[in-house]
């Protein structure tokens, strides 16, 4: 016997898994049809065309309500749109995380596949990974690869990544150089130690990919430590070179070739067979670690310097992201804004934030912030000011004047200051996350930030005052956690368009075009 339509109908779309479909059916929108043993089967592919597309329908309502609610879960999580909300506590966060501990859940919000580990690129002011953002919240660590030359102390690398990772932190600045020092990588211009190269620089680049934390390397120092321009000098004197002054580092045309010289970016990885010009885990290249001329206070041979090697390494290298590694004091090109250095000393070395930051093949600004040792060593609330002006100002600029993103590349509070306590500590850092997050929600050019800086257990004898042990800083590590998480929840549920905020749409509208939300 054939069953009468209705059970037809159910059962039909039971096996499609569309049962929900049936519902509508009965509903009283439907017009009321009489079925016959002929047309029955016709009536019911109309009927499925109608059901099917109401199914569709229902879908498309349902997709669109649940990006609209992650929209509204990042507007009431981080403020966007509403500075009331801004303010989230840790106990907030964690309704948004896999797990009760807000250092895991950092660390799986984070987590990377491998078809995910793709090369940082910069799209405006923003950076991006595979079209989606990628804000910054990273550290310092600067001798992983004095370290894990020495097989002794080889496990410090692996266990300050793994700390790191832990609180979510996904960058880490560190040196590519080690010029003419213990330890050394360059032995003599041209001249590398194999084993250096193979037992530290090239382990510190696949360790740091097995926890899925980006490097970003810096190649010369403006400092004697490992090296330096001072030692580029000493070589170009062996030579009976006429040198007077570490500074004819950037002018003279033997010392920049000595540089140019430097072998890193063509490494083929002895550990992951990947040439380093290739390989993502390098977020980018810095050109040197806070360079300073002070014999020429005009800036203009400091920015000769860094047209010549922008253009240089991007030459060699166009996959990956070029940086400076200024301080960010600004020069002569701007004395307006001489007014947001921290003393009028700064002026005076040579560099020039804006003017340096406009020269080809230079992707994204750094600056760096020491108001302990800019300001005065003894801690006060000045400080806090001072590195909130410091940063408005930076980003300012980088969204006017210069249309790229901004990294706070190195900032801390010395434990040796007069009147240091780890409450100052706690929020110096909190000012700098909260002024970065104030940027992010508006689609600013605060791109992100990296402490300086992180050590493991057992490494107090290269503490600088700076050094933070997350194991024996709690307080500290649940703010570097609820960071990293606000972050990555950003990095995560933002597509590249959202800016960050909302725009509340029809829900098939916000369903087709949700690049825009």
């Amino acid at each position: 016997m054939l069953p009468d339509a209705s059970q037809n109908i159910q059962v039909k779309f039971a096996t499609d898994q569309f049962s929900i479909a049936y519902l509508l059916i009965s509903s009283p929108l439907l017009p009321p049809i009489a079925f016959s043993r002929e047309m029955v089967f016709i009536n019911l592919s109309i009927y499925r065309f109608i059901l099917s597309s109401a199914c569709l329908y229902i879908c498309l309502l349902l997709t669109s309500a649940i990006v609209s609610r992650r929209c509204s879960d990042l507007e009431v999580s981080f403020g966007v749109m509403d500075g009331d909300h801004w303010d989230t506590t840790v106990e907030e966060v964690d309704n948004h995380l896999p797990s009760s501990s807000s250092s895991q859940g950092a660390s799986e919000l984070n987590d990377v596949g491998e078809d995910e580990w793709q090369m940082v690129a910069k799209k405006g002011n923003q950076f991006v990974i595979n079209d989606q953002p990628f804000y910054v919240n990273g550290f310092n660590t600067y001798w992983l690869m004095v370290f894990a030359a020495d097989q002794s102390t080889r496990a410090k690398v692996t266990e300050v990544f793994q700390q790191a990772s832990s609180v979510g932190l996904t960058v880490c600045r560190t040196w590519a150089f080690n010029d003419g020092q213990w330890r050394a990588l360059q032995k003599s211009p041209g001249v590398y130690d194999e084993d250096v190269f193979k037992l530290a620089l090239d382990f510190v680049l696949s360790e740091a990919k097995k926890y899925k934390i980006r490097l970003i390397l810096s190649l010369t120092n403006n400092w004697d430590a490992y090296g330096g321009k001072a030692q580029y000098v000493k070589w170009g004197k062996a030579t009976g070179l006429n040198l007077t002054s570490d500074d004819d580092f950037f002018s003279h045309p033997t010392l920049r070739s000595y540089y140019k010289a430097h072998a890193v970016l063509n490494r083929v990885n002895t550990l992951t067979n990947i040439t380093y010009k290739d390989d993502p885990t390098i977020f980018a290249w810095e050109l040197m670690n806070e360079p300073r001329c002070t014999s020429d206070p005009s800036g203009d041979k400091l920015q000769s310097w860094i047209t010549d090697m922008a253009v240089y390494v991007k030459s060699m290298d166009a996959k990956h992201l070029v940086e400076i590694g200024l301080e960010g004091f600004y020069g002569p090109s701007a004395p307006d804004r001489a007014q947001f250095n921290p003393n009028s000393y700064a002026t005076q070395v040579g560099t020039d934030f804006i003017r340096n930051h406009q020269v080809l093949g230079v992707d994204f600004a750094s600056v760096h912030i020491y108001a302990d040792s800019w300001i005065s060593q003894t801690i006060s609330d000045s400080h806090i000011q001072f590195i909130e002006s410091w940063m408005e100002a930076h980003i300012e600029d980088a969204e006017r004047y210069l249309g790229m993103p901004v990294v706070f590349a190195e900032f801390g509070v010395s434990s040796k200051d007069p009147g240091y306590n780890s409450s100052f500590r706690d929020t110096m850092i909190s000012t700098v996350y909260k002024t970065l997050l104030n940027s992010t929600k508006r689609g600013g050019s605060g791109a992100g930030s990296l402490l300086w800086q992180i050590f493991p257990d057992g490494t107090d004898y290269m503490d600088d005052g700076y050094a933070i042990v997350l194991s024996k800083s709690p307080s500290t590590s649940n703010i570097i956690s609820l960071h990293s998480t606000r972050v990555a929840i950003f990095n995560s549920m933002c597509s590249w368009k959202c800016k960050w905020g909302c725009k509340k749409k029809n829900p098939l509208e916000a369903f087709f075009y949700h690049d825009d939300l």
